[in-house]
């Protein structure tokens, strides 16, 4: 048992869903109407071979529970107005595997694939990315509806096998003192996970939603394009990793506003970017050292 103390475990359960919801069956599909056209650490896109309004987000086999909390977390984000493509069913492939389909949207390019390519309006698509980023986090959600910010920290940190005792100590002390807020999280905010389609803005891939300080969301915008490595920025996000640090530099002025100088911000930042080694280390079930340069200050 650890020594350190947790402070999830003294709140009130929330109960999100009820439980006949919890034992809805997915819908039989053939994925000889799919195609693919993307993956990431948890599973693989495919668009619809003759219907292009639809799209299947489908989870790596063994993931059932998943697909369908994120699902049902989808459409509850969705009835709050936030800008994101419509759920529609759970399924299930001849193969066992597990996803979502959603409405697709058709013509849409993420923020990172369109800076990648045309690198010279990186201010504009930057600055168009803070701004939703800015309109997101103003939304206001109701506790009992979603998970706080911090309890999902808590619990990663408590499960996490790369952490000494003290470590976790004062990683729980840092992640209590950050001011509490109401308001709405996307919880992966990279910047391949907002895309546009003519002058309709959308996020994507909320299955990390909760609530709570802004900060804990804007850590991941750092750690994308100034900690992660040249290679992993120029396969994931289409671009070089200097260019990846120039949008971070116009995605911090628009977000933070003009007046506060880049190296106060990224030393504000730079912690809440480090706690993310939690979920990359979940995800890779590695210790992730370049990540952890991020939470010096924390541990020192």
């Amino acid at each position: 048992m650890s020594a350190w103390q947790n402070p999830a475990k003294n709140r009130k359960k929330i109960v999100f869903l009820p439980a006949n919801v919890l034992k809805m069956e997915a819908i039989k599909i053939s994925l000889d109407d799919y195609v693919l056209s993307g993956g990431g650490f948890n599973g693989e896109s495919y668009d619809h071979r003759s219907d292009p309004s639809i799209m299947l987000k489908l989870y790596f086999p063994g993931k059932i529970q998943q697909p369908l909390d994120e699902m049902l977390l989808s459409r509850k984000v969705y009835d709050l107005g936030i800008p994101t493509p419509e759920p529609g069913d759970y399924v299930v492939t001849e193969d066992g595997r597990y996803g979502i389909r959603f409405h697709r949207i058709v013509g849409k390019t993420s923020y990172s694939r369109a800076t990648g390519d045309n690198p010279a309006e990186v201010e504009r698509y930057a600055t168009e990315f803070a701004r939703m980023c800015l309109q997101l986090h103003d939304v206001h959600v109701n506790p009992a509806e979603f998970e706080n910010v911090k309890d999902r920290y808590f619990r990663l940190l408590e499960a996490n096998p790369f952490f000494t005792t003290a470590e976790k100590d004062k990683l729980c002390r840092f992640i209590s003192d950050v001011p509490d807020e109401d308001t709405a999280i996307h919880g992966d905010l990279q910047f391949s996970n907002a895309i546009f389609a003519g002058d309709k803005r959308y996020f994507i891939d909320l299955g990390d939603f909760c609530y709570g300080n802004h900060l804990f969301d804007v850590g991941m915008v750092y750690l994308c394009s100034n900690l992660s490595s040249e290679e992993f920025i120029s396969e994931t996000f289409h671009m070089p990793k200097s260019l990846a640090i120039e949008f971070w530099r116009h995605f911090a002025r628009e977000y933070f506003g003009p007046d506060r100088p880049l190296k106060e911000i990224d030393e504000e930042i730079r912690p809440f970017a480090g706690l993310k080694t939690l979920i990359v280390e979940r995800d890779s079930n590695t210790p992730m050292p370049e990540f952890r340069a991020a939470l010096a200050s924390v541990l020192k």
